[in-house]
């Protein structure tokens, strides 16, 4: 019953990272227009955006590695964080390249690889206090 459990969850977490991951894509590619306007300005929030984008991205794919491994591998967290950094420098060049709305953004890129930073400092914390126990 538990081994049925832990499968189960091990699916749903590899579905929100997979599922955040195609959201990242959609949101920064998809025209800023189309977007409905809610009273603020997109360009005033637009780091934070991406700095929640890859905060989250590295926390569901490292929670995804850690049901899978059973342990927090900081291994595996660390090339989490540099896949989520290339993953944002790989929207940045599509955005360059493919759209005629968007550009590429050194900030967005700095954005995105401080939110994965952060998310590797909750692992690492959990990593030491799970070693404490």
């Amino acid at each position: 019953m538990l081994t049925k459990s832990l499968l189960g969850l091990k699916k749903v977490s590899l579905v929100f990272a997979i599922g955040w991951t195609l959201i990242i894509a959609f949101l920064c590619l998809v025209k800023v227009n189309d977007f409905p306007s809610i009273g603020i300005s997109i360009t005033s929030v637009d780091k934070y955006v991406h700095i929640t984008f890859h905060f989250v991205f590295t926390m569901l794919w490292g929670f995804y590695s850690w049901e899978k491994q059973g342990v927090i591998e900081i291994k595996n967290i660390r090339n989490i964080f540099l896949i989520s950094v290339g993953y944002g420098i790989l929207i940045e060049f599509l955005q360059e390249e493919f759209t005629t709305t968007r550009h590429a953004d050194i900030m967005d890129v700095a954005a995105n690889t401080i939110g994965a930073l952060m998310a590797l400092g909750v692992f690492l914390y959990l990593n030491k206090k799970k070693q404490n126990e």
